[in-house]
């Protein structure tokens, strides 16, 4: 079934791939229908994300940033899929690096990197930098359940020079390269709800007593990586602009958890001066802290 499934929709997910930015942005207006307006995906996960964090806002306010935010997902989803066949010429024209020495600079320190991102503005074209690097570099995904989507899903992504790697193949992955001296760039998106456990690590992220990822900043400090944050922005309608902030070249010495508070405050910014751009889809505050 799975394999049905793919073969049915590969060809339509090619034919949407080459269609030139202008007709793919018309036939996003008409997926905005289907999904905000007919489907109405997650549209009650979304409002409710929506008011939780943005508490301040009136109710006109937010279905603005409501309709918004679907039409840029439809955007992103589509840009994604026309990542099958873009070129390496036009994704640099809509996805430019302001000041990529930043980065190149910590290459020469001869220590590995992590990356933080957010799910904000085009987190899928973020992997285009694996152009511009000379580390190997690691992109951190979770697996779809359809394997030859998956598959695909893989392709579409590397095809910038960045190898995927599941959430468990991550330390493994790590432990290895530090082992082989293999210096590579890891990117992490590190904003979304991780699974409770015992040692849950909470902070408080828009305002709101939530339990975060940590797992960059604990790898980064084991194998002693340089820390970055990579800050994407949506200058308009398909061009994005990046620019990377150091957060550390002696994690070690840093109080624990110190950097993800940090990084949790660069998302929150970056929220509150647009968030139609974040993924609000996600059940982002699902967990309550046990009193």
């Amino acid at each position: 079934m799975q394999l049905l499934l793919f073969i049915f929709l590969y060809p339509i997910l090619w034919l949407i791939s080459i269609l030139p930015f202008r007709l793919l942005y018309i036939f996003s207006d008409f997926v905005y229908i289907l999904v905000y307006r007919i489907i109405k995906y997650r549209k009650k996960i979304v409002r409710d994300n929506i008011a939780m964090a943005l508490p301040n806002l009136s109710i006109d306010e937010r279905i603005s940033i409501e309709k918004k935010f679907y039409a840029h997902m439809c955007d992103m989803f589509l840009e994604m899929i026309k990542t099958m066949t873009i070129s390496q010429k036009e994704i640099e024209k809509r996805f430019s690096f302001t000041n990529l020495d930043v980065y190149l600079d910590l290459e020469k320190k001869g220590k590995s990197v992590a990356l933080l991102c957010s799910h904000y503005a085009s987190y899928e074209w973020v992997l285009s930098m694996n152009k511009y690097i000379t580390f190997k570099g690691f992109g951190i995904y979770k697996r779809v359940n359809n394997k030859y989507f998956d598959k695909l899903v893989r392709n579409i992504r590397s095809r910038f020079k960045a190898e995927l790697i599941t959430t468990r193949e991550t330390r493994p992955t790590i432990e290895r390269n530090s082992r082989d001296g293999v210096l590579s760039l890891y990117g992490f998106a590190s904003d979304q709800s991780p699974q409770i456990k015992t040692k849950t690590y909470w902070s408080t992220f828009m305002g709101i007593e939530t339990p975060v990822h940590v797992g960059a900043e604990v790898l980064a400090k084991r194998y002693d990586m340089n820390m970055v944050f990579l800050k994407v922005r949506k200058v308009k309608r398909g061009y994005y602009e990046a620019d990377l902030e150091l957060l550390s070249e002696n994690v070690t010495e840093i109080p624990d958890f110190e950097i993800t508070e940090i990084f949790l405050k660069k998302v929150e910014v970056l929220i509150k001066e647009a968030p139609e751009f974040y993924l609000w889809t996600h059940k982002r505050w699902k967990h309550k802290k046990s009193v």
